[in-house]
């Protein structure tokens, strides 16, 4: 029967391997592999987003092990998107030259998925959205995210359930503000590691995803060092030095700040 479920409909392979599309003609031989690599990342920024909006659940639900099971996935595909690095390091610079110049405006700073991410999780800072044209997909995703209650707000639901006391200002801040360490805070999450060794498994994942994340930019920032040097960006930014700015920006500042005291 033509409607018989196969391995194929279900995943949508034909649409799926007819979406990379060079725009090198003669297509040059490593713009696939550019293409597939950032088509790659694409979907696992998807299923980073899909897994921290249940993140969110299940920390104000105060559910611990179900919390720590989405943070372990998290990691994992952390993980894999650091590795992915190595294979887009292949790809040597006269090569991307050869390319580089149908990309017109595009560039990685448009990634509208990248951005709903780092808002998910606290990183907030409007003018990223600028670069982003309006009627760009899921550019109103981002506009909600950035105006919705990030991990770091679920989070202080988590470890006030757990007997954290958190600052009014914590409860009441703008939603569209970024982390920012606190010394309540703090001092709470040091009573929580030295009288909750089960909470503290979710803490160290959480500590793990954070630098799994700083460890991705770097080679990321690397990477297109190695490829394009100081060369400007593609979509008009300062190329590597742009990039640079977001280094060692952790996103939960207050589990780095305690390191000292445990």
């Amino acid at each position: 029967m033509s409607d018989e479920l196969t391995y194929s409909t279900y995943l949508g392979l034909d649409r799926l391997l007819n979406m990379q599309a060079p725009r090198s003609d003669p297509a040059e031989h490593d713009e696939t592999l550019f293409i597939v690599i950032h088509q790659t990342y694409e979907l696992w920024f998807k299923q980073i987003l899909h897994e921290v909006d249940y993140l969110k659940v299940c920390l104000s639900r105060n559910e611990l092990w179900q919390a720590v099971h989405v943070l372990k996935r998290v990691r994992m595909i952390v993980k894999t998107l650091v590795g992915q690095v190595d294979v887009l390091e292949t790809m040597t610079p006269m090569s991307f030259s050869s390319f580089r110049d149908r990309l017109d405006r595009a560039s990685g700073l448009q990634s509208v998925q990248f951005r709903e991410l780092e808002f998910a999780l606290g990183y907030k800072r409007p003018d990223v959205i600028e670069p982003i044209r309006a009627g760009t997909p899921h550019r109103e995703e981002l506009v909600r995210r950035l105006t919705e209650r990030s991990v770091i707000d679920h989070f202080y639901d988590f470890i006030e359930q757990r007997g954290v006391a958190i600052p009014a200002e914590l409860k009441s801040k703008d939603p569209k503000a970024a982390n920012v360490p606190n010394q309540q805070v703090q001092d709470g999450l040091v009573h929580l590691y030295k009288t909750q060794p089960e909470t503290t498994i979710l803490l160290e994942l959480m500590t793990d995803v954070d630098e799994g994340l700083q460890e991705w930019r770097y080679r990321h920032v690397k990477a297109v060092e190695r490829t394009i040097g100081h060369k400007l960006g593609t979509g008009g930014s300062a190329g590597v030095e742009w990039l640079k700015k977001s280094l060692f920006q952790p996103l939960f500042p207050d589990l780095w700040a305690i390191r000292h005291r445990l």
